[in-house]
């Protein structure tokens, strides 16, 4: 790492962008040393246990150096990039703190001459020696053989394993004495680890020694198909114990981390801590699904989102104003319950990065258009994994619909800190009766989770039934709300 001694240069540090947050990991740099950068530009993305969330620098300047490479997980308050404020060139690390001589010419502006005859090896940005207060991620097991990575993209292109052999790849040279690892810019690691090739087979051909995005590609592209292994089933009965005979292309390690590791950590505590109960009730919604039609069709509904979970968020919020004690906390320290005089409501969202609940504020004040305005900014905004901390802070009760992947049911697990969470199945048409006949109707299955801490079983049944009342006589939201 580069040592910055001159007054212009400012250290920007990982800031607590959520409450009690202690790391974050960088996903991805938007800038390089030698940029220029203005207040208020983001300069990278972190993901932290609850969210993705861009950083912008708070200042104008010329970047120095990215002390850290994407996929490093960092402490809060720990320096992560250093900005040259006064517009000055990179000043060059001393010989005694920086073993490398010289920088690749990709990062000019922190170049230095390199010494004749030294032998010594340029380092990139961000590859020196790390500080006490970052970790990386730790592998999870043997680095994948390029040949492998080589077998699973041509399968998932073909639909089956090559088996014509090819010609050998070139063997890699070794890596010069005195460097710790092969030369690459952090994009370019991140390229070899999701193609799951070891650098230190790669052929570098880039200046100093630098191993190359097409550097990675070629060694894709040459590596040696694998002939497939024999299936357990078709084995030797000796080949069935010895573990060279398994295919380990057929699994893939996913590390836990951010959003999902706050997850399940959360649900772990959540289903040990809080006694779960769970009722079910299937109701005839026929007519909510006409009113939704009717909605849409609506001028004071013009441009926003109106669907059946629009007036199932609208049914909840009537339920819970017709039974108050419901929307409530437990305090454990203080052994008091905390009955909320405002409803934060939480929609659960599966994205890419897993699942999260972001909730709308004082969903209980907001009309119908009002709500479905809210509904639809929250959906697009989780959608484009832009969802921020605080909107996932502060939730009371919480709607899951699981109905949207044609589930018909589930027992939902609550969010910490709430009592309550209301799960949808699937909507779809089925024999009823109706009116003294038995007739096609469009039906759904809810599900309501609480904590009976809190909620007996009577509370439950109350806030349960009066949703279902009025999803199946929506005229029920004027007469109760």
């Amino acid at each position: 790492m580069t040592t910055m001694t001159e007054a212009s240069v400012r250290e920007f540090k990982m800031p607590d962008v959520g409450e009690g947050l202690t790391e974050a990991e960088i996903l991805k740099w938007y800038v390089q040393p030698g940029d220029t950068v203005t207040d208020g530009q983001v300069v990278c993305e972190v993901e932290t246990a609850k969210a993705a969330v861009e950083l912008p620098i708070p200042y104008d300047g010329v970047v120095r150096d990215l002390h850290f490479p994407e996929g490093t997980t960092v402490d809060v308050g720990t320096a992560i990039i250093a900005v040259d404020v006064g517009g000055g060139s990179p000043a060059p690390a001393p010989a005694a703190a920086q073993p490398a001589a010289a920088q690749p010419a990709a990062a000019a502006p922190a170049e230095e001459p390199k010494a004749a005859g030294s032998g010594r090896q340029p380092v990139l940005v961000g590859y020196g020696v790390a500080t006490s207060s970052t970790r990386r991620r730790p592998r999870k097991g043997p680095e994948v053989p390029v040949q492998q990575a080589s077998t699973a993209i041509q399968t998932e292109l073909n639909g089956h394993a090559p088996t014509a052999p090819a010609a050998p790849a070139p063997q890699a040279p070794a890596v010069p004495a005195g460097t710790d690892r092969p030369l690459a810019k952090p994009p370019v690691r991140k390229l070899a680890k999701d193609l799951g090739v070891d650098l230190t087979t790669v052929v570098p051909t880039g200046p100093d020694g630098i191993i190359t995005r097409e550097d990675v590609h070629a060694a894709v592209a040459a590596a040696v198909p694998a002939a497939p292994e024999p299936s357990v089933a078709s084995a030797p009965a000796a080949d069935r114990t010895t573990p060279a005979s398994y295919d380990t292309s057929r699994e893939t390690r996913i590390p836990v981390k951010g959003v999902r590791k706050a997850t399940a950590a959360a649900m772990v505590g959540s289903a040990f801590t809080a006694p779960h109960v769970t009722e079910f009730v299937t109701v005839d919604v026929t007519r909510t699904m006409k009113l939704v039609e009717e909605l849409k069709a609506d001028k004071e509904f013009a441009g926003l989102r109106v669907n059946p979970l629009l007036l199932i968020a609208k049914a909840l919020l009537v339920a819970i104003r017709r039974n108050p004690d419901v929307n409530a906390s437990w305090d454990e320290a203080a052994q008091e319950i905390v009955v909320k005089h405002y409803v934060n409501l939480g929609i659960a969202a599966a994205t890419p990065r897993g699942l999260i609940v972001p909730n709308i504020k004082d969903a209980h004040a907001k009309t119908l258009p009002q709500l479905a305005e809210s509904l639809g900014e929250l959906v697009s905004t989780a959608r484009d994994g832009k969802t921020s901390p605080a909107a996932m802070q502060g939730g009371t009760v919480t709607i899951t619909n699981v109905g949207v992947f044609g589930v018909d049911t589930g027992t939902p697990i609550l969010n910490p800190g709430e009592s309550a969470i209301l799960a949808v199945g699937a909507i779809k048409p089925q024999p009823w009766v109706h009116k003294g006949k038995v007739k096609p109707r469009q039906v759904t299955t809810l599900a309501l989770s609480f904590d009976h801490r809190l909620v007996d079983g009577e509370l439950g049944s109350k806030v349960l039934a009066d949703v279902a009342a009025i999803l199946e006589q929506p005229k029920r939201l004027i007469t109760w709300a």
